[in-house]
């Protein structure tokens, strides 16, 4: 039974030429993210901002989701988290921190109260300050670092030097126009986000260790044609694979974006916009990046030799050529 493929098996795309636009393209996004997080910042979500926690039990065993968010944005107190947990009926929600200090706090905590409570038990509520905020501000910031460093150790091992830096280089540029996407959309950016940016830098290792793979083993095999001839070949041989993945994965997170409801839209936006960023990243950046970081086949190295020894030798006859007068 004949396989199906979503990309030809006999395809020659020139995809390393493209890097004359993919790679001013991804610097203007890149500068564009920098200003953008000086200016204007990122719209941190409660986790960060702090806020209000309510925990509520229905006295039915069942909870009306639909009903209770609707509820919770007629209190005009800002964005607010609605979340379903455990079982029998419990919801959790998230306000802002308002306007007004403890005072406001407290008038909105009874409010809610005073609204819910012919459905619901009020288990719980609290408030998250602004020191707890920033230690997870700080918590989560420290486990994008390590994931990162984690992932250099990785391909440290895995790949020669160059194929390192250049994967590094992916996983970064995916990182960097991902944050980009939160800046420009002004979505909400909360413990959620840093799990959706923890699981595309996987993603993102995982695109380009593929590519890179295969370039090696070609490198091997072929000493004998151009450098972007052999990346052309391995992004190639490996395209059917990454069309597959990429396809049934975005088609998975599309399912969530339009369906999946409010309490998981966030993380899915992120999701698909990541594997998009991604499967581009380890096309037309990371694998193109190799011509620059010194990957190069024989018959390259050969060239460069060759005309290296020309430039001296010229240079040599000048330099021995008798002054006039």
């Amino acid at each position: 039974m004949k396989l199906l493929r979503l990309f030809p098996d006999d395809s020659k795309f020139r995809f390393v030429r493209w890097r004359v636009v993919t790679f001013p393209f991804s610097a203007a996004v890149a500068v564009l993210t920098l200003v953008l997080f000086m200016t204007a910042g990122l719209n941190f979500g409660i986790d960060f901002t702090g806020g209000t926690l309510i925990e509520m039990q229905a006295k039915s065993g069942h909870a009306d989701l639909a009903k209770v968010r609707e509820t919770a944005h007629a209190f005009n107190a800002g964005e607010v988290e609605v979340q379903e947990f455990g079982s029998g009926g419990q919801v959790s929600l998230r306000f802002r921190t308002q306007p007004g200090g403890q005072e406001a706090q407290n008038k909105l905590v009874a409010e809610v109260r005073k609204t819910f409570e012919s459905e619901y038990d009020i288990r719980r509520d609290e408030t998250v300050g602004p020191r707890v905020s920033g230690e997870l501000v700080q918590a989560g910031t420290l486990g994008v670092v390590l994931s990162i460093l984690a992932v250099l150790g990785y391909l440290w091992f895995r790949f020669e030097m160059n194929l390192a830096i250049g994967a590094v280089i992916g996983t970064l540029h995916d990182i960097v126009l991902t944050v980009g996407f939160f800046l420009i959309t002004r979505e909400e950016f909360n413990m959620t986000s840093i799990a959706a940016i923890l699981t595309i830098v996987g993603y993102s290792l995982n695109e380009t260790v593929v590519v890179f793979d295969r370039t090696r083993e070609l490198l091997r095999k072929y000493k004998n044609i151009p450098t972007e001839e052999l990346l052309d070949l391995s992004i190639n041989h490996t395209m059917s694979r990454t069309v597959m993945t990429a396809t049934t994965t975005a088609l998975s997170l599309l399912a969530l974006v339009l369906f999946g409801g409010q309490a998981i839209q966030g993380f899915a936006n992120v999701m698909l916009f990541g594997v998009i960023i991604c499967t581009y990243s380890a096309i037309f950046v990371s694998t193109p990046m190799l011509i620059y970081l010194g990957v190069k086949t024989s018959a390259r190295a050969a060239a460069e030799d060759k005309a290296d020894k020309a430039m001296r030798e010229a240079a040599q006859r000048r330099s021995a050529a008798p002054t006039a007068g």
